[in-house]
Parts: C-alpha cells; sequence; structure tokens
C-alpha cells in the first residue's frame, strides 16, 4: 500500500502525481494528464502436496518473506502465465517436483495485504523434493506436528484442505520417479 508522502510517478506520461479522492479512496492522480493509478493486488500461487499423509513444506531462506519458517511451495503468477502453469512451475522451482495441478483449495486474501493466494492441491507429483530458489531446506510433515508456519493463514489453508480432502483429493506419488 502507498503511504500518503511516497512520491509516485505516473504511469501513463511520467510525470509527478499526488494522492486524490477518488471512487472513495485516496489514489496516486497524474498532475499533468490526470490518469488515476490503481494499485492491483498481485497473484501468487500455493501448491499443498501431500505423500502418505504428510505434507511438504520449505523452510524460507534469508532474504525471502518470514526467513526461518516453514510454508508450501508457493510464489507469483507472471502476467499471461495460466495460474495452474504458474502454481507447477513455482513447484518445480522450489523444490525440484513435477506435479499435477489438482483442485482449487482456494483463494485466501486479506485487508491491507497486497498478495492474493490461489492454493491448490498437486495430484501426481514425481521425484524426490529439494531446496532450491528462496528455500533452504525442505521436508514431509504430519499435520498434528507441523514446524513453525510463515504465514498466518497457513493454518487456516491446511484445516481447509484437510475439510475438502476426501471430495477433491486423488493424490497418487511415485517418489522414484523424476520428470
Amino acid at each position: 500500500m502507498m503511504s500518503i508522502d511516497t512520491q509516485v510517478y505516473c504511469q501513463r506520461c511520467g510525470g509527478a502525481t499526488e494522492l486524490r479522492l477518488h471512487d472513495g479512496r485516496e489514489r496516486p492522480k497524474c498532475l499533468t494528464c490526470g490518469a488515476i493509478t490503481f494499485f492491483d493486488p498481485k497473484l501468487a500461487v500455493a501448491v499443498l502436496v501431500e505423500r502418505e499423509g504428510r505434507l511438504l513444506l520449505g523452510r524460507r531462506a534469508q532474504g525471502a518473506r518470514a526467513a526461518g519458517k516453514w510454508s508450501f511451495p508457493a510464489g507469483f503468477v507472471e502476467r499471461g502465465e495460466p495460474v495452474e502453469t504458474a502454481a507447477a512451475r513455482e513447484v518445480m522451482e522450489e523444490v525440484g517436483l513435477n506435479v499435477e495441478i489438482g483442485a482449487l483449495i482456494g483463494l485466501y486474501s486479506y485487508q491491507g495485504e497486497d498478495v492474493a493466494l490461489a492454493v491448490y492441491i498437486a495430484g501426481k507429483s514425481t521425484g524426490e523434493p529439494f531446496a532450491q530458489d528462496d528455500l533452504d531446506q525442505v521436508g514431509w510433515f504430519e499435520i498434528d506436528d507441523l514446524p513453525d508456519l510463515a504465514f498466518p493463514h497457513d493454518r487456516q489453508i491446511i484445516g481447509d484442505w484437510s475439510s475438502q480432502k476426501p471430495a477433491a483429493s486423488n493424490q497418487q506419488s511415485d517418489p522414484g520417479s523424476r520428470g
């Protein structure tokens, strides 16, 4: 979110902006061309990968948001990229697994947060996970023995996944193959 004292330049002409009330909210308005800047949320994806009743989590490395805490393989959707493609890409980038993206668990957003998170269940996964990208460790965890989770919504996501699991989960894994 932009603070009152943040200088923002117009995306259309490059002119200076100042905050003005527009559609019931303060938004940057260009002093040159009058264009309004809308701060849209950034879409991220996360994937719950399960094997033998345990969830795959990665510990976030130094420099990452919530460093030292654990969360699901996740990352941002690139402009023009299908959300499910981004989800599979992020799992590969962070933990080196090929996954088929399954059902959507939910879409999570909160007041004041500029990221909306789409969370999926992994269908079939192949390979053995290893930490890369912004993770420094990976592990499989029982639901009742989770490490320190990175984000407040992580427990809600696990609860939502657990309640949907019988209907939405067709987990099949081949830990011995790499794809």
